[in-house]
């Protein structure tokens, strides 16, 4: 059996099943694209939940595996050469997990690097400026009187559905009629905008209809709607 108790993560959350990917998480935008990827492509792991509430995300515990303080963060027990692997930032185990797994990102390497092209597109824009958007609209930025920081996030985030709904004009996902990691990085950020941060009309999400589209289906997913709750809050 595997021992993974050189990683001080497992004394805080130890591990049930040391053979399997072990995933600390909290089922935010980013929590669930690395939760829909661990369903949809079956590889075998064991979900932990890094309560925000209680300050878990920094514990010297996980703060050994992720010094970043992030969610999510994953340990496999068998990564490269056979050796355990800490990894961090969810663009990264995306990668890590569609390469480990063979799923979900192409082989051919223009449509390879094309996918990875639009996981960085989210990952350095679309989901800072829609977090940037949540905080300024439903946190404390509506105590500031000054607009302006509401107004350019609400505009750069408009602008970057648009480049998303062009992308999508005759393809049923982004890379075409394949789901890919650059889908499963970019819905759960559509969601959290028209759900949690309550700012769809702000941004004319209605009015994006190859993003509401692609959206409802990559929602009706099974392992989409699981991976919403993955790991369960209590």
């Amino acid at each position: 059996m595997t021992d993974l108790s050189m990683f001080p993560i497992t004394g805080k959350w130890p591990a049930k099943n040391p053979e399997v990917i072990q995933l600390y998480s909290l089922p935010t935008p980013n929590g669930i694209k690395v939760s829909a990827m661990l369903e949809e492509s079956g590889l075998a792991y064991e979900p932990h939940l890094v309560d925000f509430g209680s300050n878990d995300q920094m514990s010297p515990e996980f703060l050994s595996l992720n010094p970043n303080n992030k969610i999510p963060a994953i340990l496999d027990p068998n990564g490269p050469g056979g050796k355990p692997l800490g990894l961090w930032e969810s663009g990264a185990i995306l990668i890590y997990l569609a390469e480990k797994s063979g799923k979900f990102l192409s082989q051919d390497p223009a449509d390879k690097y094309e996918t990875i092209q639009w996981l960085m597109w989210q990952m350095g824009g679309f989901g800072p400026m829609s977090g940037q958007l949540g905080f300024f609209h439903k946190f404390a930025g509506r105590e500031f009187e000054d607009r302006r920081p509401f107004e350019r996030y609400r505009d750069e985030v408009k602008r970057l559905l648009g480049v998303l709904d062009q992308r999508l004009e005759g393809r049923a996902f982004i890379m075409g009629d394949e789901y890919t990691i650059a889908d499963m990085a970019s819905w759960p950020w559509v969601r959290t905008i028209s759900g949690f941060y309550e700012a769809g009309e702000h941004v004319d999400l209605a009015s994006r209809k190859n993003v509401v589209r692609w959206f409802e289906t990559c929602l009706a997913r099974p392992a989409s709607e699981k991976a919403t709750n993955i790991p369960a809050r209590g």
